[in-house]
């Protein structure tokens, strides 16, 4: 029985890049075991209203960190990032911080890879360019000089010249079984954001290594006035009631504003821990380790209810939700 391990979500969307690098530092101290980072042009809405580049972040949390795991949650290496620049930024964050680096990859949102004016492509055409990025880093990553020619991504004698002892660890994002038969034989673990126990086992049997990782997220929005927490959760997180087949095909925050009108603050608060109460939020996010996964991440909704959530989680959740998961 793998122990399971909890994280804690920099999410980009919801801080500067200073209360980030801030946040990851206590996150340590608090006592999660790794830390993820959201890699995003954009917030989901208006109302979250940042959005710093992920890989700046990085570079300053490897310096303020010395224990936690760090990981992108995810990187879409598609349009916006060529797959051999990825590369490239993941072995320098791995140099940077010592080994504790995995890289988190996923086919990405049109609210993030629009930006660049290529359009949106089908999300078979993605899938199609995701195989291509993943065998293009792993090519990267495994040293020497690299050419490629596929249907999606050319790439001409490239070689990273500053390359980790330690391979960097490839983690990626799923929701179903046609991502799992694409991507499982090109990572080290999966990253999926429901707690279906039936994702684990394709996982484990498309990869054929039961012992791999899989890393699962959840919101939360602890807060010591349930009511409070609840108003929050509603006008920042509403847009997690779209569910991802939607939600990568919505091009901005105004698109996520007009799709989510009509969610109301029970229809958050019914999918959302919201409150101090450290049993519901155990409650929900016991679903991930009874379907298999290894790792959870947490997130706390609000970029400025961080620090006492910090001190919640290290004397009330951190232990709790240890306890739980045994």
């Amino acid at each position: 029985m793998t122990m399971v391990r909890f994280g804690y979500t920099l999410m980009t969307e919801q801080a500067s890049p200073r209360d980030l690098v801030r946040y990851a530092a206590g996150a340590e101290r608090s006592g999660f075991d790794f830390e993820v980072i959201s890699d995003h042009y954009s917030p989901w809405l208006d109302t979250q209203g940042h959005a710093p580049y992920a890989w700046s972040v990085l570079g300053a949390v490897t310096q303020v960190t010395e224990r936690v795991e760090l990981m992108t949650y995810v990187t879409c290496p598609l349009m916006r990032y060529h797959p051999a620049v990825v590369a490239q930024k993941a072995a320098t964050v791995q140099l940077l911080c010592d080994g504790r680096f995995t890289l988190g990859l996923g086919a990405g949102e049109n609210l993030n890879e629009h930006v660049v004016g290529r359009g949106w492509p089908s999300v078979n055409v993605r899938h199609e360019m995701f195989v291509e990025a993943l065998k293009i880093i792993s090519a990267l990553f495994a040293g020497g000089y690299v050419n490629f020619s596929g249907q999606h991504y050319r790439v001409d004698s490239a070689k990273l010249w500053d390359l980790p002892d330690q391979r960097v660890p490839l983690a990626t994002a799923v929701s179903g079984h046609q991502g799992i038969e694409h991507f499982a034989g090109l990572a080290d673990g999966m990253i999926a954001t429901e707690p279906r126990a039936e994702l684990c086992r394709a996982w484990d049997d498309a990869a054929g290594n039961g012992r791999s990782r899989k890393i699962g997220q959840i919101p939360i929005c602890w807060d010591p006035d349930r009511d409070a927490a609840v108003r929050r959760a509603h006008d920042q997180f509403r847009w997690f009631a779209g569910g991802w087949k939607v939600n990568a095909e919505l091009p901005g925050p105004t698109g996520f504003a007009a799709a989510t009108q009509f969610v109301t603050e029970s229809d958050v608060a019914e999918h959302i821990p919201c409150g101090p109460d450290v049993d519901r939020i155990v409650a929900a996010v016991a679903p991930y380790w009874q379907a298999g996964f290894t790792d959870v991440a947490l997130v706390q909704v609000g970029g400025d209810h961080q620090d006492d959530f910090l001190d919640f989680a290290k004397g009330q959740l951190l232990p709790a939700l240890r306890e739980a998961a045994g």
